[in-house]
């Protein structure tokens, strides 16, 4: 019987002298033994190359190539911690990650070396891998062993890995997460889900995120199954490597599951070894549309990176539902106004929400809170716990039941007619539309007071924006709302995302409808269904803000 483990070093010591295949990248399989060895070789390097005195950081700034789970593994032999560097960051931005988390060494890659170019990183030491320098660095410390080279002992209190949340504004926070946590977060999903050595799990999503460390790698390597990497995510290629890699199991973030939907049909779409895919944000519609395609159930799951809270499906959970509260957490929607909690969702024979305005509030942990903290960030800390309760920035609603339901985050509502709406909400109606490959709803300001409800989309191959059909369809849906409708409508080739795959809403907000090229369509007040937002109709409305004093809001 497999023993839960305390600390994730000791999951990488349990692979020496296994010699069943533990890495799958490309053409290269790797035994378990490799892995672990390999990693125990880095944890020596690095031992000998943080300076005395220094935070024992450094900074991973790779694709998902072998030498990522190296490093990873490297740091919790060695008591060291990971910041995985997001290498969309830019410039000043992508030197104050490195900076920030107090790295004193940077893992990277050639193809990486041009972000670095000119950035000013006092004390910081550039590894790259894959050059003869590198490898001549690493020769010495082949035959080390794990637990031979420790900053410190490893134990569950050891920071491991200094992740960034992906915030929509300000700077990205490093939040920590401890080797316990980890371990035992990997050691609850291996449980959920069954995992063992027969598995393989394919990481398609970024290592330097952690949902692909904390829901694939870390599983696997409780279990003892293989992972297969996936240098970067492509939809096109992902059966392929499916098949090839024999993989049973991936996770997914944002809009991956979109674009894998969007993907011209094939006759063979279910000759594959998936059985499961855990995930967020794919929504009820397209899960059903990809259990129906691939034969392959979803399962979305809740629980940030930050560990504050989590939602934990049980088989009674209605479909659209996320579960209940995890054991020991006491969940609430609560009204960020008034601090009062929100009444039960009401919901029609179809589980579609009657009632979102009153119901729809913030998910706050109440009681114990795995939450370790941000790197050297107290304000936002402090904002995230206040009141002594942890604010997940996350809009839910809960049914009469207990069921949780998840409606966006906090920054993605919406005040229409000072009624409030949640974005999700909208995006989960808007995607039942045939036509549409992608959906993303935001807010834009009204030209008098509030906002307005404004969509992206983007199209399945094809199909071309028909403004009659799509106003029918929205008069046909019983729970679109007077107010969910959207006012603008932008098409766009292909949804803007971030590295991590979630879509890049500051852009499309900032962009609002004055998108061009891309085309938009509007349903001016009073008017019946959709037509073009040309220049004539933009200048006009452009004039009705500044008339109502409100233009700057549209730069906001």
């Amino acid at each position: 019987m497999r023993t839960t483990p305390e600390t994730v070093a000791e999951l990488i010591a349990r692979q020496w002298g296994d010699h069943r295949p533990g890495l799958k990248s490309e053409d290269t399989v790797l035994s378990r033994h490799r892995t672990a060895q390999e990693a125990a070789a880095r944890a020596a390097l690095l031992v000998d190359l943080l300076p005395p005195g220094a935070e024992p950081h450094l900074g991973v700034l790779l694709d998902n190539t072998p030498e990522f789970p190296f490093w990873l593994g490297a740091a919790a032999l060695a008591g060291a911690a990971v910041a995985g560097i997001n290498p969309t960051r830019r410039g000043p931005e992508l030197a104050r990650d490195i900076l920030h988390t107090d790295c004193r060494v940077l893992v990277t890659e050639r193809a990486h070396l041009p972000l670095l170019r000119g950035l000013d990183l006092p004390g910081v030491r550039i590894l790259v891998t894959g050059t003869e320098e590198y490898e001549a660095l690493l020769a010495p410390y082949a035959a080390a062993k794990p637990g031979e080279a420790t900053v410190a002992p490893p134990g569950p209190g050891s920071r491991l890995l200094l992740y960034f949340t992906s915030g929509s504004t300000g700077a990205p926070k490093a939040a920590i997460c401890t080797q316990g946590r980890l371990a035992a977060a990997g050691d609850s999903l291996a449980r959920q889900f069954a995992v063992t050595p027969q598995d393989v799990h394919y990481i398609c999503m970024p290592l330097f995120h952690g949902n692909a460390v904390i829901a694939d790698w870390l599983p696997a390597l409780v279990a003892g199954a293989p992972v297969a990497l996936r240098r970067r995510f492509s939809a096109t290629a992902f059966l392929d490597d499916v098949r090839a890699f024999g993989a049973t199991y991936f996770t997914y973030v944002g809009r991956a599951v979109q674009y894998l939907l969007a993907t011209e049909p094939r006759p063979d779409d279910r000759e594959h070894t998936l059985r499961l895919g855990f995930g967020t944000e794919a929504g009820a519609v397209d899960a059903a549309r990809f259990a129906e395609r691939f034969g392959v159930r979803l399962v979305e799951g809740y629980g940030a990176t930050e560990g504050g809270a989590s939602v934990v499906r049980t088989p009674d959970t209605p479909p659209g539902a996320l579960g209940r509260a995890g054991a020991g957490d006491d969940l609430a929607v609560i009204d960020p106004g008034t601090g009062a909690e929100c009444p039960p969702a009401v919901l029609d024979d179809r589980g579609r929400l009657a009632n979102g305005d009153e119901a729809i509030g913030e998910l706050v942990n109440r009681g114990r809170s795995l939450f370790e903290g941000y790197w050297r960030n107290p304000d936002a800390e402090a904002a995230r716990t206040r009141d002594g309760w942890y604010w997940t920035g996350d809009l839910f609603f809960r049914d009469p039941a207990g069921f949780l339901y998840f409606a966006g985050r906090t920054d993605d509502r919406l005040r229409v007619d000072s009624e409030n709406l949640a974005a999700a909400v909208i995006e989960n109606i808007l995607a039942r539309w045939s036509d549409a490959a992608a959906v993303a709803v935001y807010a834009v300001p009204d030209e008098v007071a509030g906002d307005q409800v404004m969509a992206a989309l983007a199209l399945r191959e094809g199909a071309v924006f028909d403004p009659e059909a799509f106003a029918t369809f929205l008069a046909a849906q019983p729970d679109l709302g007077t107010k969910m409708s959207p006012r603008y409508v932008r098409i766009v080739g292909a949804m803007p995302t971030t590295a991590t795959n979630k879509v890049h809403r500051v852009g499309l907000r900032k962009a609002g409808f004055r998108a061009a090229p891309d085309p938009v369509w509007w349903s001016p007040p009073g008017a019946d269904g959709y037509r073009p937002l040309d220049p004539q109709a933009l200048a006009e409305l452009l004039a009705a803000y500044e008339a109502q004093g409100r233009a700057e809001l549209l730069d906001r």
